[in-house]
């Protein structure tokens, strides 16, 4: 039986049948991509975006400085002359914690870099050289890690003198264990891939297959860990000073506005409730930019 060749209709062959319509992203554009989907930590970023300006502008905006003091209006409440009341010696409250904002976010913001240095290369070269060296570097902090770290903290503040440095110094010394194992794990797991043994036939030195090739892969987790490091600094710095091992006056801090509201919290809660709002918000505020950036670095979750 003959076929009709009336019945069908040729294909017809489109120019761009093979072109690739969708973009090429690189790693840090899906990344971002993928993090703006992500409400809370969207919302936790325009936070800190905000917390940061206010704290850089917000004290120059107001008529009032943090440490003027006026001693006629004395432990007022919340009003249109002062949004948050003044405190004990009639300083506007609302001035205090914006300032107290730049001291905390910086101590949180240096700290952590402090412990990202320290962590990647301490855990880089512990997970890249392995052998004696991993286990004798890894020995080190098991034993630290016996130490409790929070009372390290304090010994090191009684011996230094209190105030930022100090601070930064405590926070360095002891708050670095947990992420250089983290940066351990991810370079055992790296450095037997096939591009490390390629550098290596090419006559790379051991210290650009580190810096040049594993680290920059192993940037994820390391990101988002130091993203959480920073409310572990802020949280740090407002418990010394709430004992008194911290900021120093006529320093303000979000610690030191929360220990001078918390003796008044009965006759005047408003000096504790901003301070100690201003700290959770942030807190918050890291912890869900944290989570979407796990999330967005997770290259098991691209699509």
């Amino acid at each position: 039986m003959a076929i009709d060749k009336d019945l069908f209709t040729p294909a017809e062959e489109k120019a761009d049948a093979q072109a690739i319509v969708r973009p090429s992203l690189s790693y840090a554009q899906d990344a971002w991509r993928r993090l703006k989907k992500s409400r809370m930590a969207m919302l936790g970023l325009g936070i800190i975006v905000f917390m940061t300006l206010a704290a850089l502008i917000g004290p120059y905006l107001s008529p009032y400085d943090y440490a003027e003091q006026d001693l006629s209006r004395v432990n007022e409440p919340p009003s249109a002359d002062h949004w948050f009341g003044t405190d004990a010696l009639g300083r506007d409250l609302f001035v205090r914690v914006l300032y107290g904002a730049r001291v905390s976010l910086l101590i949180g913001f240096l700290g952590a870099f402090v412990n990202l240095t320290i962590e990647v290369i301490y855990g880089g070269i512990s997970g890249f050289l392995g052998g004696r060296v991993d286990a004798v570097m890894m020995r080190i902090v098991d034993i630290l890690y016996g130490i409790p770290l929070l009372l390290v903290v304090i010994m090191l503040m009684v011996v230094l003198e209190p105030g930022l440095k100090s601070i930064l110094i405590a926070f360095g010394l002891t708050y670095w264990l947990g992420m250089a194992r983290i940066v351990r794990g991810q370079l055992l797991s790296l450095k037997e891939n096939e591009y490390v043994l390629a550098a290596r036939t090419l006559g790379a030195s051991r210290w650009r297959i580190l810096f040049r090739h594993l680290i920059p892969n192993a940037m994820g987790p390391i990101i988002v860990t130091t993203t959480l490091l920073i409310p572990s600094a802020i949280f740090l710095e407002a418990f010394l000073s709430f004992i008194g091992r911290g900021v120093q006056v006529p320093q303000a801090s979000w610690g030191v506005l929360a220990s001078d509201g918390y003796k008044a919290i009965r006759s005047y809660p408003w000096q504790l409730f901003f301070p100690a709002a201003a700290i959770s918000i942030t807190l918050l505020a890291f912890n869900f930019l944290g989570d979407g950036l796990r999330d967005a670095l997770d290259p098991r979750l691209r699509r």
